[in-house]
């Protein structure tokens, strides 16, 4: 995701320094205008805020405060905006490191996948001062169109929980639907059709629905990555004391989704673990017929 958001910088009129361990994504965005660099450390040397989009928490304290990590390049008064999906209570220890030296941090997780990337829509939730959140606001409304500041350091991230349970679960949702739908002798095509126009429509629904029913599961948003997702929120329910037991049961279908070798599928590929248990493939069903 982190690619089209730093070609919207790109077309917004930011100067964009790019570092990432895909070269490729570097070459694509430094031809569009950008320019590169080798490490961390000398993306901060060359900017005063700085946005990181890396898949977890161990990457994110790597590219933070490792070696040759951005606090090792930071000027005073500098900026992380970190919009990875990772641990609040990883992003409150970064932000206290970061602190020592001067540099401020927000954490501003995003959801909307891949399609609002492209098109600039994310929504973004953020943690941090509000002054600092206010600063990094120009940035925020290039690249997403509902922007809240959630409060402290590790809010954002404990928001972007709260929506990865409503997602896991709704898609868990849909995937039963259909099955049972369809393993009585219903269309999934209509049960989409009617579920769509009443109380049980959901972005999730609008967005996925169809390529559930095709078995199209070219990753918008790939399986492992909300598997890590709901390894942070038991980790965080563990840490607050809240009991998710439909989230702990979803939790464990992405694992069995994940080891059977789809971690790399949308992550409404949650539909073949239901089909799985149930012993029915909507899509199957639906070909024999045709």
């Amino acid at each position: 995701m982190g690619k089209p958001m730093a070609g919207n910088l790109l077309k917004a009129g930011f100067d964009v320094v790019v570092q990432s361990r895909s070269q490729g994504s570097v070459d694509e965005v430094v031809s569009n205008g950008a320019s590169s660099a080798g490490s961390p450390k000398e993306v901060a040397e060359q900017c005063g805020v700085v946005i990181t989009m890396l898949p977890d928490s161990p990457d994110v304290e790597v590219v933070v405060s490792g070696e040759n990590g951005l606090l090792d390049g930071f000027g005073q008064g500098s900026m992380i905006i970190d919009m990875s999906t990772i641990s609040p209570v990883v992003t409150r220890r970064l932000a206290d490191v970061a602190a020592k030296k001067g540099v401020k941090m927000l954490d501003a997780p995003v959801s909307g996948g891949d399609k609002g990337a492209i098109a600039g829509t994310l929504s973004i939730m953020a943690g941090g001062d509000a002054e600092d959140f206010e600063k990094a606001k120009p940035f925020f409304e290039v690249l997403g169109k509902t922007i809240v500041h959630c409060g402290p350091v590790g809010a954002g991230q404990t928001v972007k929980a709260c929506n990865q349970v409503v997602v896991a679960i709704v898609l868990e949702a849909i995937s039963e639907a259909f099955v049972l739908g369809s393993k009585a002798g219903v269309d999934p095509k209509i049960i989409l059709e009617v579920l769509s126009g009443g109380l049980a429509q959901t972005r999730a629904m609008d967005l996925r629905g169809p390529t559930m029913i095709e078995h199209n599961f070219e990753p918008g948003f790939r399986s492992r990555l909300h598997r890590k997702d709901m390894n942070i929120i038991m980790q965080t329910a563990k840490e607050y004391g809240a009991v998710l037991p439909v989230s702990a049961l979803v939790d464990q279908m992405f694992t069995t989704l994940v080891e059977t070798g789809k971690g790399d599928s949308d992550h409404s590929a949650l539909l073949t673990v239901i089909e799985g248990l149930s012993d029915h493939s909507i899509f199957t069903e639906r070909s024999n017929e045709a």
